[in-house]
């Protein structure tokens, strides 16, 4: 699933294709949108914010177009006279001034007011976007110490969206990694000191993360991994997906283990617990 670099990305690009412009068309596939479609027309798109993995066109009726990708969900852009060419089943199309922003296969969608977001059962439940809010290292510092936080071991808590928006399986054992913290370890097991560097890369590896299209390894450790021939899916990881091959850091081999039903990459004497 992507994860909220990847979403962010996304809606940078559907703002180049249609935001600040006036909808020509809108067609839903979903009955319960199909009588409102009518209304965008004529209205102009404000912005496109995210939210963890959830995006939200913003028009200026003051209504909102959620939707969540899922596994399966996956926004198109073209022109009116070029449709992609796709198996998939269309869900949502937006028209304006021959530009489109179609999104297929996605099943989670429907409209708010933009007054009554805080309402929405997956949005209320939500901590702050570690890129659409302009969330600093000091406020992921103060929420992990939060009481509902601080205890719960890091492997369950950083997928937690409550925490902050937008992590995911990737981010996690990276984040993990670079801090040299075990995912069984709590906030409450480490030091401020250690704290605060996790609090810096929550903010930081996701930020590179959007910045280069999913890649948060190190530019020396990268070089490294190609030269000795790993792929792509390999040596834009720091840990992730690295199984078997050797930590960039020691040169142990990198494990792979199932946290919160989801697998987690780390080193075993980098992120040995103990310090």
């Amino acid at each position: 699933m992507p994860e909220g670099p990847e979403i962010r990305r996304a809606a940078d690009r559907i703002e180049k294709q249609i935001g600040g412009r006036v909808i020509d068309d809108a067609w839903f596939a979903f009955p319960e949108l199909a009588s409102q479609a009518s209304a965008l027309v004529g209205i102009q798109v404000t912005a496109i914010d995210t939210r963890g993995k959830a995006m939200l066109i913003r028009f200026a009726n003051q209504q909102v177009l959620y939707s969540h990708n899922q596994l399966y969900g996956v926004w198109k852009l073209h022109r009116t006279d070029q449709p992609p060419a796709t198996q998939r089943s269309l869900r949502v199309r937006l028209e304006t001034e021959g530009r489109v922003a179609s999104l297929y296969s996605a099943s989670d969608i429907s409209l708010w007011q933009a007054d009554e977001l805080d309402q929405h059962p997956f949005l209320a439940r939500l901590g702050p976007d570690l890129l659409s809010e302009h969330v600093t290292a000091a406020d992921v510092l103060t929420r992990l110490a939060l009481k509902q936080f601080y205890r719960r071991s890091m492997g369950a808590l950083l997928l937690d969206q409550g925490l902050v928006a937008g992590l995911g399986n990737y981010l996690r054992s990276e984040i993990l990694f670079f801090a040299q913290l075990h995912p069984r370890q709590r906030p409450a097991d480490i030091t401020h000191d250690q704290q605060v560097m996790l609090a810096g890369l929550f903010v930081g590896v996701t930020r590179q993360a959007y910045e280069l299209a999913g890649v948060t390894n190190t530019q020396a450790w990268i070089e490294q991994a190609i030269a000795s021939g790993e792929s792509r899916r390999q040596w834009r990881f720091a840990v992730f997906e690295r199984a078997g091959l050797s930590c960039h850091r020691c040169g142990d081999i990198i494990e792979r283990m199932m946290v919160s039903s989801r697998r987690l990459y780390w080193c075993p004497t980098c992120q040995s617990g103990i310090k």
